[in-house]
């Protein structure tokens, strides 16, 4: 079977779709075509779902709602809670570098390639409306003050990519599937016959992609390629401080990090270059293995 969202290649096919604004794909260890395209379609469902729900750009979504609930208590689910947990978990050990309310910057940073740095005036009004810390929640609402806003981009994909290969594994325990959004990706379980991953490097003047091989778990890769400013010689990334509200410079371009899951290593590479110079020391502490690709 050959479309353009499903080719067959030497020994799996590879489907395609779009979501969550980068390009998503599947490569599934299987002959049968069939067998590939429902795998194809209920991973596509699956990310729609979660992209529909926790879309701050989707009106009516629930970060919508959220949003624009003006202190107001809002009903959540089990999903939403669970991955409320996991954001409570991840600002309490970054020490708040990691804080889901931090997306309002946005209105002062526009990361275009260009010189403009926003001024303190613009910035420190933003820091008032950051901190984690002020929202109440449990397993049945969320309360958000008014004038503060939730970001789930920060996981997002992340997050789609595990529940994609979670999904790919219950439904063909027997095929090997490799979910991969826009360099971002999991196994869908651990395999003899290795994946090859070719992570492209950050500069278009470095050498060819670093090649890596992957048997188990997950891959995240954050970096500046693509939003970036450039002033008097700096190179300032698009993560920003929340405690600053200023955007990070001096670290790596681009950083690959491997973990359990998608969520987990992306974590580790979004906080290591939050760390800036000190970006590698932190992610030497991890204890997890990186490749830096500038």
């Amino acid at each position: 079977m050959n479309s353009p969202r499903l080719l067959r290649q030497q020994d799996h096919f590879q489907g395609r779709f779009s979501a969550m604004a980068c390009d998503c794909v599947l490569l599934m260890r299987t002959a049968n075509p069939a067998l590939a395209d429902s795998l194809l379609r209920a991973a596509e469902a699956r990310t729609r779902a979660i992209e529909a729900k926790f879309s701050r750009y989707i009106t009516g979504s629930l970060c919508d709602r959220i949003n624009r609930s003006q202190g107001k208590p809002v009903p959540i689910d089990e999903e939403t809670h669970r991955l409320l947990l996991f954001a409570d978990t991840c600002y309490r050990l970054s020490e708040g570098l990691f804080d889901l309310t931090s997306g309002v910057l946005r209105r002062a940073w526009q990361f275009d390639g260009s010189d403009r740095l926003p001024t303190p005036e613009q910035i420190t009004p933003l820091l008032a409306r950051i901190g984690w810390d002020k929202v109440q929640w449990n397993a049945q609402w969320i309360i958000l003050p008014e004038g503060m806003e939730l970001d789930f981009g920060g996981i997002g994909k992340e997050y789609a990519v595990d529940c994609v290969a979670a999904l790919m594994a219950e439904l063909a325990p027997d095929t090997p599937v490799l979910v991969n959004f826009g360099g971002d990706l999991a196994l869908s379980q651990p395999v003899d016959l290795p994946w090859r991953i070719g992570i492209t490097p950050a500069s278009k003047d470095a050498p060819s992609p670093t090649l890596l091989t992957l048997t188990d778990g997950a891959l995240a890769t954050s970096g500046d390629t693509q939003r970036f400013l450039l002033h008097s010689g700096v190179r300032y990334s698009h993560l920003l401080n929340p405690k600053t509200g200023r955007a990070t410079h001096g670290g790596p371009r681009q950083m690959t990090v491997a973990g359990k899951t998608c969520l987990q290593a992306g974590l580790l590479s979004t906080l290591a270059l939050l760390h800036g110079p000190d970006a590698e020391a932190f992610i030497q502490a991890q204890r997890v293995p990186y490749w830096i690709t500038d």
